[in-house]
């Protein structure tokens, strides 16, 4: 048995794990309930239960890939301007050094490294406070190489499939259209924010991983929809997780502000 099956070997073998990428939206959503915080703890409560959770989120961009090895992450918050009642929440998940270090070894050039300083930023625990409310399951984050291309991003993940096969619930937390600069009060999305979000949704429906990997080549509306493009890079890594058979089921459809895409979709 080679190193990377020993390590995986402490968790059970599972029937296929779906695999989700969550639009999480404000951190409000942590502590509001809407209907798409509704639809969260709906979802939680049908999954098969995890043995652990690996989640990639938009909010921890690093040099180099790092994965949390400590054994109680910490929550962060990561925001500023909030009411006291969002800095005052916490979700003491445990961690997992034991399967950091599974996953370390899963890939084979030397990818990721051991974080032991970073913990739950919001993009992992606003989602999972209503998923998985007891905060009994082992969570892990897998941090983003922003200087990688998303090329890098989908073949890292792909490396890291067989962790559905363990009971690992893969969660990307990003947004498929995220502006913070054109976000408005208003019901009417923008133009260019609905062509980039019915584009990627197709070429999720279609299985096309490739176009949407390349999505920079839709140019101008590519940069409207991500000035910055680490809330898209989740979606590439669960597009590299999922496998050829799974369906993709859409759901919490809609905007935030005008310039915020809410788009979820779970694999499976």
């Amino acid at each position: 048995m080679n190193e990377p099956e020993r390590f995986i070997g402490n968790l059970n073998s599972s029937e296929k794990m779906p695999v989700l990428f969550v639009g999480h939206g404000s951190p409000m959503n942590a502590i509001e309930n809407n209907e798409i915080t509704r639809k969260w703890a709906d979802i939680g409560a049908k999954l098969p239960m995890p043995q652990a959770i690996l989640c990639l989120s938009a909010h921890w961009l690093t040099s180099g890939t790092l994965i949390t090895s400590m054994e109680k992450p910490r929550t962060i918050h990561d925001f500023g301007g909030f009411p006291a009642e969002l800095d005052q929440q916490q979700y003491p998940a445990p961690g997992s050094p034991e399967l950091a270090e599974s996953i370390i070894r899963l890939q084979q050039e030397n990818l990721i490294g051991k974080d032991h300083d970073w913990g739950l930023d919001h993009g992992t625990w606003s989602v999972l406070k209503h998923m998985f409310p007891l905060a009994n399951i082992p969570v892990l984050q897998l941090s983003i190489d922003y200087s990688r291309p998303p090329e890098f991003h989908f073949e890292l993940a792909q490396q890291l499939t067989k962790l559905r096969e363990k009971g690992v619930l893969i969660i990307g937390s990003g947004n498929i259209v995220h502006n913070l600069k054109q976000l408005r009060n208003s019901d009417k999305i923008y133009d260019w924010a609905l062509e980039f979000d019915t584009k990627i949704a197709s070429w999720i429906e279609t299985g096309d991983n490739q176009s949407a990997v390349n999505f920079l080549k839709m140019g101008s509306v590519a940069q409207m929809a991500h000035p910055t493009y680490d809330h898209f890079l989740p979606l590439i890594y669960t597009l590299g997780m999922k496998s050829k058979s799974d369906q993709p089921e859409f759901f919490n459809l809609g905007f935030q502000m005008s310039s915020i895409s809410m788009r979820s979709v779970i694999w499976k």
